[in-house]
C-alpha cells in the first residue's frame, strides 16, 4: 500500500478558506491499496457527511428506545404513542438543558421542534413504523439464524437492535447492509454489553449473506 497526503499547495489553499475556527479540519493521511486515486473532498462536504451520520445514529438510538418500550408495553394506537414518545424526548432534553423543574412548575416545552429534532424524527419514524409493521417476518429471519437462542430469551435491547437492522437490510434498499450492521453493533455495545455487539454482529452477518443485493452499494 501507498500512503497519500494532501499536497502542500492544496493545504495552503485550504488555509485561505474563511471557515470559523470550530469548523477547521486537521490534515489526515489516508492509506489505501494501489493503484488508487486520491479524492479530496471540500471541508464543508466532510462536515455535512459527518453531521448526517451523527443525525442518523441519534435517530436509530431513538428508534431502538421506542421499540424497547413497544416490546414491553405494546400500545393500542401507534401514532399516538409515537407523538407521546417524541414529546417526552423533547421534555427530557429541555429539562437536562435548563435543569430540573421546581415544585409544581413543569419545564415548559416549546411547541415547535428544532430543525435537528425534526431531522431526527424524519429518519426515525419510518424505521419504527416499518419495524413494527414487519416484526413477525423479521422475527422469523432472526430465529432461523440464532441457533440455540429463543427470541424471548434474548435481552430486550439486543433483539430490538437486531429487529431494526434486519428491517433496514430487508426493506430499505437506500441503506447499505454494512451500514445497518455497523450501526446496530455500536448501538448494542452502547445500550447493552460488549458481548451484545458480537452477538448482534453474528446474527446480522448470517442474514446479510442471504441478501440478493450488494452489501456496500445503495440501489
Amino acid at each position: 500500500p501507498q500512503t497519500f497526503e494532501q499536497p502542500s499547495h492544496v493545504r495552503k489553499r485550504r488555509r485561505r478558506c474563511a471557515l470559523p475556527a470550530q469548523y477547521k479540519i486537521p490534515a489526515v493521511k489516508i492509506t489505501i491499496p494501489t493503484p488508487a486515486k486520491v479524492i479530496l473532498l471540500p471541508p464543508l462536504l466532510v462536515l455535512i457527511h459527518f453531521h448526517r451520520m451523527g443525525t442518523r445514529r441519534e435517530a436509530r438510538e431513538r428508534a431502538v428506545q421506542f421499540l424497547f418500550q413497544h416490546d414491553l408495553n405494546p400500545p393500542e394506537h401507534l401514532e399516538e404513542d409515537l407523538n407521546s414518545f417524541w414529546s417526552s424526548q423533547r421534555a427530557d432534553a429541555i429539562a437536562e438543558e435548563k435543569g430540573p423543574a421546581r415544585w409544581n412548575e413543569p419545564v415548559a416545552v416549546e411547541t415547535a421542534p428544532t430543525a435537528e429534532e425534526a431531522e431526527i424524527r424524519l429518519f426515525a419514524d419510518p424505521l419504527i413504523r416499518g419495524t413494527v409493521e414487519h416484526r413477525d417476518a423479521i422475527d422469523e429471519h432472526i430465529v432461523a439464524r440464532a441457533k440455540n437462542w429463543d427470541l424471548k430469551r434474548m435481552a430486550v435491547v439486543d433483539r430490538n437492535v437486531i429487529r431494526l437492522a434486519v428491517y433496514e437490510m430487508l426493506y430499505r434498499e437506500d441503506i447499505p447492509p454494512v451500514v445497518s450492521i455497523n450501526e446496530a453493533v455500536d448501538i448494542a455495545k452502547k445500550f447493552s454489553t460488549e458481548d451484545s455487539g458480537k452477538f448482534v454482529n453474528g446474527i446480522l452477518d448470517k442474514i446479510k449473506a442471504q441478501l440478493m443485493r450488494p452489501a456496500r452499494i445503495v440501489k
